[in-house]
């Protein structure tokens, strides 16, 4: 059951990222995860200890038929019982709402903005600078290797400040990253945007981890941090084929079972293919 928990992607301080400073907030993370299991720790090994200590200190013998000593009331006892809680509680919220308020910030100017929509089972990506889009298809998973070049792949340009915005099409799903230790929900009519700088290059996973339906567990996708002549060279690809626009976010639910895309609308009124739905600029 212990070893059912563990994962290979488990690199730094037992979390999945590959790097301490993945981000611009990724070690404030990590630097907050450890302190809070430290803490928990020694607040458990003192507890343990007392308790171990009382059982052994005050256990029955064998020739003691005697009830021992009852006590009612312990007053300063019960005092520390709730005084220590207390200031543990608060000294937690007190480290962690500076981390909360710095990572959810979004006060700085970005260098580039990108729309996340999210859609049952899989995701799309409107890259609003450079006016172009993607169209991400559902995955199979069906043990073959390869599959994970089939699913779609955000680019981010290293070392540059990215403003991630989510929207949904249909339920509510998270978007994960999960090498940056950070989640977000996309939720359908609102925009959660979130900002961050990525400082390694690489492939890494990304996945949804928010229960939204029967194909929950196939709505993955990639994520490619490259340098920016490489994100320049991606734009122009899209481009040539054509991926002017944007995707709207109110295009209605598309299921995209494992091996295409069948756009449909609540099972009634027919919905326009991904390509065909882009918008092209304002007002279309």
């Amino acid at each position: 059951m212990l070893l059912s928990g563990c994962s290979k992607d488990a690199q730094v301080g037992f979390l999945g990222t590959p790097d301490k400073n993945m981000t611009d907030q990724t070690s404030r993370i990590i630097d907050l995860w450890n302190g809070s299991w430290i803490s928990a720790l020694a607040v458990g090994a003192l507890v343990w200890g007392l308790m171990i200590w009382c059982m052994i200190v005050y256990r029955r013998r064998k020739d003691d038929h005697r009830l021992p000593p009852q006590i009612r009331y312990n007053i300063p006892l019960e005092i520390l019982y709730i005084v220590v809680p207390i200031m543990m509680v608060g000294a937690l919220f007190i480290k962690t709402v500076p981390v909360q308020a710095a990572i959810i910030d979004n006060s700085a100017k970005p260098d580039l903005s990108i729309n996340v929509v999210a859609k049952q089972w899989a995701w799309d990506f409107n890259y609003r600078d450079a006016n172009t889009y993607e169209v991400g298809v559902q995955g199979e998973l069906n043990g073959k290797p390869g599959v994970e070049k089939q699913l779609p792949t955000l680019y981010l340009p290293v070392d540059k400040r990215v403003q991630i915005i989510l929207t949904s099409r249909d339920v509510i799903h998270s978007f994960w990253i999960p090498a940056t230790l950070f989640k977000l929900d996309a939720i359908p009519g609102v925009e959660n945007k979130y900002q961050m700088v990525p400082h390694v290059v690489g492939t890494f996973k990304g996945k949804c981890s928010e229960l939204c339906g029967e194909y929950h567990s196939e709505m993955l996708f990639n994520v490619a941090v490259v340098s920016q002549s490489e994100f320049d060279q991606h734009m122009a690809d899209l481009k040539a084929k054509g991926q002017v626009g944007e995707l709207d976010s109110n295009l209605g639910r598309a299921k995209t079972p494992p091996g295409g895309a069948v756009p449909f609308n609540n099972g009634s009124d027919p919905v326009p293919s991904d390509s065909a739905a882009a918008t092209q600029g304002t007002g279309s």
